[in-house]
């Protein structure tokens, strides 16, 4: 599994953006691979498309970015002979703020609580009781020109609708760009 997560991530990061930017003021798309750690022996790819929406907020939110995130995520629990896996796919509306600069680049505080749909809901000794989630994320993102680099503690839960409700807390490495 590690062999594919790192193929997967060498693939991702070595695609060309899919269309250049356009003079115009247009909503910019981006893609987005994570890395992700969760308790005890979870590990996990998180591949996404991003759609921003920034220019559709109020005025006043002039320095807020927004994009709206899907996403597939592949988890995996435990050793090569005896593991368990896990599919989820997700839809989550993004906010980043941006926190300072840093060398000439916006340093963001990012946050957004979305939607998952989680293929078992056993996974990883957990009884997560049902198949919907909303997935949490907080987090800091270094932004370059079309790309950026993040750092975001992920949590998924059914927020108490069943029980048992343990959830699955993740931190995640992340690279993205824009086009």
């Amino acid at each position: 599994m590690k062999s594919l997560m790192l193929a997967t991530l060498a693939g991702a990061l070595s695609l060309a953006p899919m269309a250049a930017s356009q003079a115009q003021e247009a909503p910019r798309h981006g893609y987005t691979l994570h890395y992700i750690q969760g308790e005890g022996d979870v590990q996990g790819i998180k591949l996404g498309y991003q759609y921003y929406l920034s220019e559709y907020l109020p005025e006043r939110f002039n320095n807020v970015e927004m994009f709206l995130e899907s996403s597939v995520n592949f988890w995996r629990y435990g050793d090569n002979n005896d593991y368990d896996h896990n599919f989820v796919v997700a839809l989550t509306p993004v906010f980043q703020y941006p926190l300072t600069q840093y060398r000439g680049n916006p340093l963001m505080f990012e946050f957004g609580i979305g939607f998952s749909l989680l293929d078992d809901t056993q996974f990883a000794g957990k009884d997560v009781s049902t198949h919907y989630q909303f997935e949490d994320r907080i987090g800091l993102v270094y932004k370059l020109d079309n790309a950026e680099f993040g750092l975001r503690y992920l949590h998924y839960s059914n927020a108490g609708f069943e029980s048992p409700n343990p959830g699955l807390d993740f931190i995640s490495l992340s690279y993205s760009r824009s086009f």
